[in-house]
């Protein structure tokens, strides 16, 4: 057995007796209905992981955006996808040895277009704040201190309007902390999916394009997880949308969250 395997079979036996904690939350399953996620908030159009690609995000409808989350060296939870400031802004060097102040000095802006000139690095509490009452959040956790992360989201009173993705062992943590918090582990094969499903209870399964395969599709309904999809580029299109919800998903992560909400309008599958 992989030592990660062996690891991960000892939490799933620690954790087999904790049994998942309702939340206020109706289960994403129950009305049938399909959430779109924009992909780092609306940034076709806008500045991936700023405030203005997550208020795009609502604005055309979408039902959460999802967003990076890194640290400072000085403990701060920022948004970032890349663990490098080179790409989406002037700044340079990994994020973990930056302080905030430093990151929150840099233009995240201006790469993308000199419309968005001055747009700045949000803070996590931020980006909670933003959503809070209109819109959930797919927490992708690149960088992160299990306790700080599940702190803040019930600081912001977000608890039961986020998914958490991340690595199986940060995953458990959160779940140990506070069981009611919707943990959603990638399964990327089927006995990989059994195991994450005795040892985390998840409600929502990640699946991206090289996952989404008969037994590990199978393995998430027995378990009665709710499915999150990625189809990002090429696979952005009504046609795999579509071959998607055949396959069972109850939500779809897209770099066209206007695109996608239309179409599930059209098809009446959208939640709103």
């Amino acid at each position: 057995m992989h030592t990660s395997l062996g690891k991960l079979l000892l939490c799933c036996i620690s954790l087999s007796g904790m049994a998942a904690a309702q939340t206020a939350w109706q289960p994403l399953e129950s009305d049938g209905k399909i959430r779109v996620i924009a992909h780092r908030g609306e940034h076709l159009h806008h500045p991936e992981n700023t405030l203005a690609a997550f208020q795009a995000a609502i604005d055309v409808g979408a039902d959460y955006f999802e967003l990076d989350v890194r640290t400072t060296s000085d403990g701060k939870l920022v948004l970032m996808h890349d663990s490098t400031l080179d790409r989406t802004t002037n700044g340079t060097g990994e994020v973990h040895k930056h302080t905030f102040d430093e990151i929150r000095a840099l233009d995240a802006g201006s790469k993308f277009s000199p419309a968005f000139a001055g747009t700045k690095v949000p803070t996590f509490e931020e980006a909670l704040d933003l959503a809070h009452g209109k819109i959930n959040i797919y927490v992708d956790t690149k960088y992160a201190d299990p306790q700080q992360l599940v702190d803040t989201i019930v600081k912001h009173d977000m608890q039961d309007h986020v998914v958490i993705y991340g690595n199986p062992f940060f995953l458990y943590d959160v779940r140990k902390i506070r069981p009611s918090l919707k943990v959603m582990p990638e399964a990327i094969t089927s006995d990989i999916c059994k195991f994450l499903v005795r040892g985390l209870q998840p409600q929502v399964i990640a699946f991206d394009a090289n996952d989404f395969k008969d037994p590990v599709i199978d393995c998430a309904k027995a378990a009665h997880a709710s499915i999150f999809v990625d189809r990002l580029g090429d696979a952005d299109t009504p046609e795999v949308w579509q071959k998607a919800l055949d396959l069972g998903a109850a939500g779809i992560q897209t770099n066209r969250p206007a695109e996608l909400a239309d179409w599930l309008r059209q098809h009446k599958l959208a939640t709103h």
